[in-house]
């Protein structure tokens, strides 16, 4: 669970100093989605800028100048690849023919492994399972509508994308995760979810505000100049196409193995597996209870009282 949140000031509306901090009380209010690291990405004249630190919103120093009007940025909490080494964290930067970008990724995917041996992507040091999305659109070596729809519907698992290009076009990639964006006079901002938005926009005191329709297989370009224009892509709405890093017809000790790991991503330990595979849930049914935290932990601590009777 991490948190996007960003600010589109297309109106020229605000200075360096109120633009700052805009963007730490809202990142501060996203810590509620991941505190392990903090990054954000904006363009200059002098180009796109990356600036991210394994740390809290609130003890990050932002330094955006007067020209960055566009910053799109993501609060972390670590599921792959430590935080600590800073390439794991986001946003990651790309590169397409005469074009830089940097992407962000609220959610977990599954099948990025698959991924990398099917694509024949190249070897990376960042061991973070949200950069294939990067490779995917590298690969490509164009940037636009096409290019990220190619990644979505190749991309299994819980997501929602940015991306900025160094044209200050800003793109937002809708799948299962939340996303909000509230739209002013002369800006807009966003955060993954309508709660953290509206405490953001309160504690800054602004009103009057509509909000940007988005749909789960929605992708949305907002430009400098705050014109948005919208295409889509093919979202699974089934589990059978969606949840299929681990196929039921293709069990094995490998894919039981990878299954405790992945689970270790979402604070199941290898105890609870094994206990569930004791009483008959299979890695289907495991990996799907993953998406739903809550009624895993229900099913867990419910087995937990069986066997201690």
């Amino acid at each position: 669970m991490c948190c996007l949140f960003g600010l589109i000031d297309y109106g020229n509306v605000f200075s360096a100093r109120e633009k700052n901090k805009i963007i730490k009380i809202l990142s501060t209010e996203c810590e509620a989605r991941g505190t392990d690291a903090t990054g954000i990405a904006f363009n200059t004249h002098t180009g796109l800028h990356i600036y991210k630190r394994p740390l809290a919103a609130h003890q990050l120093w932002y330094r955006i100048p007067e020209n960055a009007n566009i910053i799109m940025g993501h609060t972390r909490m670590t599921t792959q690849g430590s935080e600590k080494l800073n390439y794991n964290n986001h946003p990651f930067p790309g590169h397409v023919d005469k074009m830089n970008f940097a992407l962000a990724h609220n959610g977990v995917l599954h099948n990025d492994y698959r991924l990398k041996e099917t694509e024949k992507l190249p070897y990376t040091h960042i061991q973070t399972d949200s950069y294939v999305a990067v490779q995917l659109i590298e690969k490509e070596n164009t940037l636009g509508f096409d290019d990220i729809r190619k990644m979505a519907e190749k991309t299994k698992g819980s997501f929602c994308y940015t991306v900025l290009d160094d044209r200050n076009n800003l793109y937002f990639v809708k799948g299962d995760n939340p996303l909000a964006i509230y739209k002013f006079n002369g800006f807009y901002i966003y955060a993954s979810t309508d709660e953290i938005l509206t405490k953001a926009v309160k504690r800054l005191g602004y009103m009057n505000y509509s909000k940007v329709n988005v749909a789960c297989g929605d992708i949305l370009r907002i430009n400098s100049y705050g014109a948005i224009e919208v295409q889509q892509f093919e979202f699974p709405d089934t589990y059978g196409d969606y949840y299929g890093f681990f196929h039921p017809t293709a069990y094995d000790d490998t894919a039981i193995e990878m299954l405790t790991e992945y689970a270790g991503y979402f604070g199941i330990n290898e105890e609870d597996v094994v206990m569930l595979y004791d009483y008959g849930y299979d890695e289907f049914d495991i990996e799907c209870m993953l998406y739903e935290p809550a009624e895993m932990q229900r099913c867990i601590e419910e087995l937990r009282m069986m066997e201690m009777c």
